[in-house]
């Protein structure tokens, strides 16, 4: 039976999407039960099967362009250059997301709210450890819901419908944990909306490219994880834990979501500018 794929492309989005996810699980179950039943490390068997994923999920996403949407260089679309462009504004994003967190915890200790706690020899180690996991996870996040997903809403929805949409979709898909997990943090979901939204807005600022937000998304793991892991404050209690962060995530917590409003409105007006400064003809 001969099946044209490409009649999906003025089919409604939950259509693509659903055929599209369905079809990733088909590939990835088969091989991915091995993983979970062969690999006694449950950490690492999550690792490798989420590695497969998304190895697989990056070849289906360029069969897909070419045989529905007919473009052949589809990652290209979504905002995944090479070129020079591209990699100054990753640059200029991880300056921008580093900066920020280092900013929102330095502003907490002068309050008198955290206090610093000196560095030990490891802080390097954690410091080139943290670029290359923040790098990692600002990639894959970002050609996933800024790229793709953010492209397949805008093909149905006008952009500020996508720029909502895809930000409670981004923030939903970060709570699919254990029920007591979701229970604990569920304070953080307006900030993980917020989030979503600026780095759609980061996007737009760079004309469709992806450097920027993965350069800001990678930027702030960076930086957040320089200062968990490497335990590099304590909290002093003078203030509530909803102020600084439920669990010291500052995500859940009155001072990050301020920041990260802050860091959402300048990147809304930056992306505004870049617009109106090419005629309203810039990627969307």
């Amino acid at each position: 039976m001969n099946i044209n794929v490409s009649t999906l492309a003025v089919s409604p989005i939950f259509l693509r999407l659903g055929c599209l996810i369905l079809a990733l699980l088909l590939l990835w179950l088969p091989l991915a039960l091995p993983i979970y039943l062969l690999v006694n490390d449950s950490n690492l068997a999550s690792i490798l099967a989420m590695a497969l994923l998304y190895v697989e999920f990056l070849f289906l996403i360029r069969w897909w362009g070419k045989k529905v949407y007919k473009q052949s260089q589809i990652l290209r679309y979504y905002g995944l250059e090479f070129g020079r462009k591209n990699w100054v504004e990753l640059i200029r994003g991880l300056a921008i997301g580093l900066i920020s967190i280092l900013v929102l915890f330095g502003v907490q200790g002068l309050l008198g709210w955290l206090f610093w706690i000196p560095v030990d020899d490891t802080l390097i180690d954690i410091v080139l450890e943290g670029l290359l996991v923040s790098l990692a996870v600002g990639f894959a996040e970002e050609l996933v819901f800024r790229g793709w997903l953010l492209d397949e809403l805008q093909r149905d929805y006008a952009p500020h419908v996508a720029l909502w949409v895809s930000g409670i979709i981004f923030a939903i898909l970060h709570f699919i944990k254990p029920l007591e997990v979701i229970l604990n943090s569920w304070t953080q979901f307006l900030g993980l909306i917020v989030l979503g939204v600026t780095l759609v807005w980061a996007k737009r600022w760079g004309g469709g490219r992806l450097g920027m937000p993965i350069g800001i998304h990678g930027g702030l793991v960076w930086g957040y994880y320089i200062i968990n892991v490497g335990e590099l404050i304590d909290y002093s209690g003078q203030v509530p834990e909803w102020v600084t962060g439920i669990q010291g995530n500052p995500l859940a917590g009155l001072m990050g979501l301020l920041f990260l409003s802050v860091l959402a409105w300048w990147m809304r007006s930056q992306a505004m500018k870049n617009l109106q400064s090419s005629g309203g003809k810039a990627k969307p």
